[in-house]
């Protein structure tokens, strides 16, 4: 509910969005669109798979501040230069609280990042402000245990 393959509806049919420059920024656009909060996303080369149907846009550029993707820059509506492999897609993980000040979070935080549902995904630490990834040399079962009990899993 929170992530897939985007599609938009133009002139009475639904298509598909290219990746050519998506990025971040434009997912960040769409979770707003939706009404969606969270940590937004791009995914490209058609990650939620492939979509049917006419490509109706390309090349979407948005700054990040948009109200919906038609304020965006882009192509025509139609105008494209690709095949579905490149259908563009995005996650707006509601799982990872932006709405708060990131001073408030505290160092050591974890979450997961990436997965197909919430309790699974790459594991991600806050520190010194920002969010990075856990490398997996020494990873064992007992650190995936200490990650699922400070996320509240069993």
């Amino acid at each position: 509910s929170f992530e897939g393959r985007v599609e938009v509806y133009h002139d009475g049919k639904w298509g598909t969005i290219c990746d050519d420059q998506w990025d971040d920024r434009d997912a960040e656009v769409v979770c707003r669109q939706l009404g969606l909060s969270g940590n937004p996303k791009a995914l490209s080369w058609a990650h939620y798979g492939q979509g049917s149907g006419p490509i109706l846009l390309d090349e979407v550029q948005c700054s990040g501040n948009e109200l919906s993707l038609d304020q965006c820059k882009k192509s025509d509506w139609g105008q494209q230069n690709c095949d579905h492999i490149e259908d563009a897609g995005v996650s707006c993980d509601p799982f990872t609280v932006l709405s708060f000040p990131f001073s408030l979070l505290a160092e050591g935080t974890v979450r997961l990042a990436g997965g197909r549902s919430p309790s699974e995904g790459r594991v991600e630490v806050y520190y010194n402000g920002d969010w990075g990834t856990v490398c997996d040399d020494g990873w064992t079962d007992l650190g995936a245990q200490v990650v699922c009990r400070q996320l509240g899993f069993r």
